[in-house]
């Protein structure tokens, strides 16, 4: 429920008037409870009061006031029955669509919603919320379709079925945790009126090696009292805790206030009210002025700054994030400072969390969000000064209330509150964290002239981490990268080069990134290995020159990028390179130059780094044909003919040995003495 993020008996910032015409008695203590904050009590009220008014139009004043209260208090479902029983008893003002959507959307069901806000557009077209609420609905349900890769799950040895959330860490390992619950265990018998449960304390747990929870245990009386305690944060040190506490008195309002214990062993001191409450001036007025509040204390990474949730004068609206100094006793100096426009809205903005790297999180109904209280991240822009809020999204974030988000160091995991469905109770403590990304290898390995597999081909992996790894293929040419004892192959934000070989075939090599990979990935891939033997000979791109001409063309040398690729990614090889002709011309001419064009295409090579000794230049004129002139001179048009004699002309080669040894690479020249 809405009203146990406040932690406190507050003002819903809207009074209904009890002088009404001919309203009853009940009607007046309903409205009475309201305005003080008893919300759980004012829906009794509201409900008897009904039963006794006679006017059809002050009925559907009532049951639209037991909707605002379901509202305040945050149960969506409650809020949108009672919102569409005040439409069907025709309440006048129509609100209740407006807010009928904001439940629909708290319920994640968003087309309803969308057709709600139009509703309320259409009698009262001016208002621009409709629209807001309808581009929060579209937005929302993409980020619920594209979910980010956080996990989140009930942390269910903490939760019971009441309330329990903001959870803060008590030890510097972070394995002990001080949380809010308002399980049967609280301090007290009252009952807090605002929701008709139990009031808040604080309670703690610790865990073990395998990760499991304690049974919670409640806080000494020096800390939990018969008014609600909750919302935790300790010092970097662990010595020191802040909480809030929100007094109780029965019939009475009061606001709350951050105090400060320090941990004494397992025991705490006895607390001390921080000052940071604004001095009141004498002109307040009680009809009008909501109960000044404080809570949700969060501390810098450094205890030098707290920061809080507060209504106090001078903010944006509703509930602000305030930062105040702290001098070395961990104690308020100067006034508190209010963050500004870029972090608060009209709305409220509470639970605060500064991260270590700078960043501070804080949980808002006043930010576009997917329907609740929604958590955002603002980055550090300056001294003091945060900014460029964005919506963590979903599943941290869900169409319900969503808070108190903390995390565990630097770690991209930690606890936040929800009261969303999946959960023990009302509000729950969930964990969350950022799976590692799984990234895997697999393939197989074909013999590229039969498109067979090629058991026994070596496939070797080398990162730009300076990991490496080689595997064989299997009997049906595959292989797999996965699972390497409890660590991967292949890793987050590295560049991998594949080599697969086998004897006889030329090696071919490849390349995988997971660099800028934000999903997990298994990187499927199919390597043709060409045969190698001597028999085997190996088609080129062609190579082309000018009619007559053994002077390779721009286009020529482009070409032979590929048999330069192929010597430089199998440097043990040599080979026969050939050159053909086609028939047009006398045997000895294109003999001649057929052996020059070889000779060509290797002299180009050897310019490029290629070693001479690998390479033997023959040319083979027109004795090896592909296609012969009497199967030409039966072809119908000169375009087929054309592609005949084309085909004729081409440059070949074969490997002819696998036994050269690459020449060492002078090492460099050692650096001049000075």
């Amino acid at each position: 429920m809405r009203t146990r993020l406040y932690l406190a008996c507050l003002s819903a910032g809207l009074l209904f008037s009890t002088v009404a015409m001919g309203q009853t008695k009940l009607a007046e203590e309903a409205d009475a409870a309201f305005n003080k904050g008893y919300y759980f009590n004012a829906i009794e009220l509201y409900k008897k009061a009904y039963t006794t008014e006679k006017k059809a139009s002050d009925k559907a004043a009532l049951i639209f006031k037991v909707g605002e209260c379901y509202r305040v208090l945050g149960d969506a479902q409650q809020a949108a029955v009672w919102y569409e029983k005040a439409n069907k008893a025709q309440y006048s003002d129509p609100i209740t669509y407006f807010h009928l959507g904001e439940a629909l959307k708290e319920q994640g069901k968003y087309a309803e919603a969308i057709a709600a806000y139009n509703k309320y557009k259409e009698k009262n077209p001016g208002d621009t919320r409709a629209d807001a609420g309808i581009n929060a609905c579209q937005v929302a349900q993409q980020w619920k379709d594209n979910p980010s890769r956080y996990s989140v799950d009930p942390e269910v040895l903490l939760n019971s079925q009441q309330y329990d959330f903001t959870p803060g860490f008590s030890d510097k390992k972070n394995e002990d945790v001080v949380f809010t619950s308002t399980r049967a265990a609280s301090t007290g018998t009252n009952t807090d009126q605002i929701i008709g449960e139990a009031f808040s304390d604080l309670f703690a747990s610790s865990r073990d090696k395998l990760g499991k929870w304690s049974e919670p245990v409640k806080l000494p009386p020096s800390i939990n009292t018969e008014g609600n305690e909750g919302a935790p944060t300790f010092n970097a040190k662990r010595t020191i805790m802040y909480f809030t506490r929100c007094a109780f008195e029965k019939n009475k309002v009061h606001g709350c206030e951050i105090w400060m214990t320090k941990k004494v062993g397992s025991n705490y001191s006895e607390p001390e009210l921080l000052a940071l409450r604004p001095a009141a001036t004498g002109k307040e007025s009680k009809l009008d002025t909501p109960v000044v509040t404080l809570g949700h204390p969060a501390l810098s990474p450094d205890d030098q700054t707290l920061f809080f949730s507060s209504n106090m004068k001078g903010g944006k609206g509703g509930k602000d994030i305030w930062m105040v100094k702290l001098d070395k006793d961990g104690k308020p100096v100067g006034a508190p400072t209010n963050l500004g426009g870029e972090i608060n809205t009209k709305k409220d903005e509470m639970f605060p969390f500064n991260r270590q790297d700078g960043s501070l999180y804080f949980s808002s109904d006043g930010h576009p969000g997917m329907g609740g209280m929604d958590i955002y991240r603002a980055e550090k822009t300056g001294d003091n000064a945060w900014g460029q809020v964005e919506n963590v999204k979903y599943p941290i974030n869900s169409p319900s209330d969503d808070f108190g988000i903390i995390f565990d160091g630097e770690e991209e995991r930690g606890y936040f509150t929800s009261n969303r469905p999946g959960g023990k109770g009302q509000d729950d403590i969930w964990r969350f964290y950022m799976p590692d990304l799984v990234f895997a290898l697999q393939g197989t390995v074909y013999d590229k002239e039969t498109s067979t597999p090629l058991p026994g081909a070596k496939v070797e992996v080398v990162g730009t981490d300076g990991t490496s790894y080689n595997a064989l293929a299997d009997d049906n040419g595959g292989f797999t990268f996965a699972e390497n004892g409890r660590d991967r192959f292949i890793k987050e934000n590295t560049t991998y080069t594949i080599r697969v070989s086998k004897d006889e075939y030329l090696v071919v090599n490849d390349q995988i990134t997971t660099v800028g990979l934000d999903e997990s990935t298994t990187f499927v891939k199919e390597y043709f290995l060409q045969p190698a033997r001597k028999d085997v000979v190996i088609k080129m791109p062609e190579v082309q020159y000018e009619l007559g001409s053994f002077a390779l063309t721009q286009a020529g040398k482009d070409s032979l990028e590929f048999l330069y690729a192929t010597l430089t990614e199998n440097p043990t090889i040599v080979i026969e390179l050939a050159a053909h002709t086609d028939s047009r011309d006398t045997d000895k001419r294109n003999q001649v130059l057929s052996e020059n064009r070889a000779k060509s295409c290797v002299n180009y090579l050897v310019s490029k780094g290629i070693d001479p000794t690998r390479m033997q230049a023959v040319g083979y004129g027109e004795s090896k044909l592909r296609i012969s002139d009497a199967e030409i001179g039966k072809m119908k048009t000169k375009e087929e003919q054309e592609a005949a004699h084309q085909m004729n002309r081409r440059t070949e080669f074969r490997v002819l040995s696998f036994d050269h040894v690459p020449k060492e690479q002078p090492a460099p020249a050692p650096a001049p003495n000075n």
